[in-house]
């Protein structure tokens, strides 16, 4: 059977593209192990950018919704994996703050780990990378929403840098759950200047290949973070 997917709108955001390949699998009871279109193609029938369809495929994969077999393409993940997946992540609109907090204080120690992986194993790529989602986050002017998605694509982009799939994987699994955080916690870009200050600082130590400076601020706005959320409990 040959998938066909309609496009998606110009402006649109990776959760735009993860929702409508889910909507495919689901709307034509792909079965497990069923291939899916390959990248290239996605893109063209998506009309979308390479990186939003690899960060929407990474988010699905973590979600368990898809496998990808490298060099092989990409797959319906098995029912099984998926509900389990699926059941975890209803319960985030129930989750009262302290629990939240619970979650925080994790995705805290994932990401100060992380950071120092990244800064020791990071490629040309990674930094570069992580330079342009850098200006992203720097602009004021993009909807609030975006930047958040920005910023939550950043913190995933160092994980991936450390090359740790496990963390990365968890983080996929927890996505909810971190952004319900983010949007209890982030201020807008004009208040958020610490924020800007200590991303900057990130990505140098990372560049710099200074683990300990990168673990330092990195240790900073995951503290920033659970104080703000502290506050709310």
């Amino acid at each position: 059977m040959s998938l066909q997917l309609k496009p998606i709108p110009r402006r649109s955001s990776v959760d735009q593209v993860v929702e409508r390949i889910r909507d495919v699998i689901t709307e034509q009871k792909l079965a497990a192990g069923e291939r899916l279109p390959g990248e290239l193609e996605l893109v063209e029938q998506l009309q979308v950018s390479r990186p939003v369809l690899r960060e929407a495929l990474a988010r699905l994969q973590g979600l368990g919704l898809i496998e990808i077999q490298r060099g092989n393409g990409t797959f319906v993940a098995s029912r099984d994996r998926l509900a389990n997946c699926v059941q975890l992540l209803r319960t985030a609109v129930t989750l009262a703050p302290r629990e939240l907090l619970s979650y925080a204080e994790l995705r805290a120690a994932m990401e100060v780990q992380a950071v120092r992986q990244a800064a020791e194993r990071a490629t040309d790529e990674d930094v570069a990378e992580l330079k342009r989602m850098l200006k992203e986050l720097n602009s004021v002017d993009r909807p609030y929403e975006e930047l958040l998605e920005v910023d939550f694509r950043f913190h995933r982009r160092i994980l991936q840098a450390a090359g740790n799939e496990l963390m990365q994987n968890l983080m996929e699994v927890i996505y909810e759950f971190v952004v319900t955080q983010m949007v209890q916690t982030t201020p807008s870009p004009r208040e958020n200047k610490l924020g800007r200050r200590l991303h900057r600082e990130i990505v140098a130590a990372i560049a710099d290949h200074d683990p300990d400076g990168a673990e330092r601020a990195m240790r900073e706005h995951m503290e920033a973070v659970l104080s703000r959320l502290r506050e709310s409990c």
